[in-house]
């Protein structure tokens, strides 16, 4: 064999080479071990930089977010199309969260046990028969969002405060709930049979009035106006409320102080000025007398078959009765129809909030949806869907939202309209002021009996 031998100068090199590997091994090793023990306890300043990052994407929404996540929403005049379209969306977004619905038209009332058990959704969309954002937060079963809503950003990016057309409320300072709806309360009439019967749109009480018994005297309606005694609060919004606000010379802070439940404001000169126009309409027999036991589907469905030519509803109605609106019907609509000539429109804002539930067991997910929800395309989403606006500064023209909310969203617009602040009276008070109207518009009682009613519900709820 020709093999060369190794002379000791080439071992010793040898040698050498063979202890610098196991060193090098050997310090890598421990290189190694001394970096995992960084990154478990949050050590070494790029360690924590990304699980700081981790974190605060977590908290912000991002494909991180996972875990079982439960909505709660009301399924009525808006349907759930628009719900199942953004919560598919965000099921895109976030594919390893686990989504649970919990909706329906009894939804409010069914998931009432679970909340005072303390066992409640992560979300819930507060609107319907058997909801009452008030009263969640006195209760105490609602997330204070205070200090996070100055800060959040949508899933657009987007400072969500600077994107809202109408800001949350308020309770002691500290905020619980975010406007999702901008709808609105109004006057709703078939522009198409007014058209062809010679009758005009109201624009203010005088003309509400005349033209209310140019109708009547038609006699091709049963009464010219229908709404749901069952559910009077279509009537407070649609009519009784502006009527406070324009006999108040314009000041929306009456709704305000309405709410704050102040001593005296039931009994205030406007007050009584708002409840001589509804005696007057009451008087005048503008009222269908069907109203005083009628819900607010067979109301709507009296109007849409023309039995009727006006109704006080909310902006949802065209949404709501889709399948049974008539061939060529074409909804007009009115923000109100208290004031007087020349005077201006007061758009009373309706809203269902948003909220987080403050025992929720996945707060991250809740959160992350929120986000997802205020985001423009959520809010055409919704817009198309519901034929309500989504409380978001979103251009609707080029989307195949109704003719009615981009109309509704003229009114908005103008300067001769007034959008008065979202209220929401203690629930205990605003049944009383239900039943009262009610009893009011019946003529079971006279307008100081209302007063005084309102007046005692509000020292009792004072105490």
């Amino acid at each position: 064999m020709n093999a060369k031998r190794p002379t000791w100068g080439n071992s010793l090199r040898l040698l050498i080479i063979c202890v610098l590997v196991v060193m090098m091994a050997a310090g890598c090793n421990s290189g190694s071990k001394t970096n995992e023990t960084a990154s478990s306890n949050g050590s070494g300043t790029e360690t924590m930089q990304k699980e700081e990052s981790k974190q605060e994407n977590t908290d912000q929404g991002n494909d991180e977010v996972s875990g079982d996540f439960e909505i709660q929403y009301f399924v009525g005049g808006y349907g759930d199309q628009g719900w199942k379209m953004i919560l598919a969306e965000f099921q895109k977004k976030y594919p390893n969260v686990k989504i649970k619905e919990s909706a329906g038209s009894k939804i409010n009332d069914q998931m009432k046990p679970r909340w005072i058990q303390g066992n409640p959704p992560d979300f819930v969309y507060i609107d319907g028969a058997g909801s009452n954002a008030t009263q969640m937060v006195l209760d105490d079963q609602l997330m204070d969002l205070t200090d996070y809503y100055k800060d959040a950003k949508n899933a657009d990016d987007n400072i969500i405060k600077d994107e809202l057309l109408l800001k949350p409320i308020e309770y002691d300072g500290k905020i619980y709930t975010l406007p999702f709806v901008f709808g609105s309360w109004g006057v709703f009439y078939d522009k198409k049979l007014f058209a062809d019967n010679g009758w005009t749109e109201p624009k203010d009480f005088d003309s509400f009035l005349s033209e209310s018994k140019k109708i009547k005297d038609s006699g091709k309606v049963n009464a010219p106006l229908i709404y749901t005694g069952k559910y009077p609060y279509y009537f407070h919004g649609g009519i009784l409320d502006s009527a406070f606000v324009v006999n108040n010379n314009d000041d929306t802070s009456i709704l305000l102080d309405m709410a704050a439940l102040k001593e005296g404001i039931f009994k205030s000169d406007p007050v009584k000025k708002a409840l001589a126009q509804m005696v007057q309409i009451r008087d005048a027999g503008i009222i269908d007398p069907a109203s005083a036991p009628i819900n607010h589907i067979d109301s709507q469905m009296l109007f849409l078959q023309h039995k009727n030519a006006f109704i006080p509803n909310g902006l949802w109605l065209e949404n709501e009765m889709q399948k049974d609106v008539p061939q060529g019907f074409e909804f007009g609509f009115i923000p109100s129809i208290t004031q007087p000539a020349g005077g201006k429109h007061i758009a009373i804002p309706f809203t269902a909030t948003v909220g987080i539930a403050k025992k929720a067991k996945n707060p991250a997910a809740a959160k992350a949806f929120l986000e997802f929800l205020f985001t423009k395309q959520s809010a055409i989403t919704w817009a198309e869907q519901t034929g309500a606006l989504g409380n978001l500064k979103a251009d609707l023209d080029n989307s195949n939202a109704s003719a009615l909310v981009k109309s509704a969203m003229k009114f908005y617009g103008s300067d001769n309209t007034i959008v008065a602040p979202y209220v929401q009276l203690n629930a205990d008070v605003d049944k009383v002021k239900q039943d009262s109207t009610l009893a009011l518009m019946t003529d079971s009682i006279t307008p100081e009996e209302w007063m005084d009613r309102m007046e005692k519900a509000a020292a009792k709820v004072r105490k």
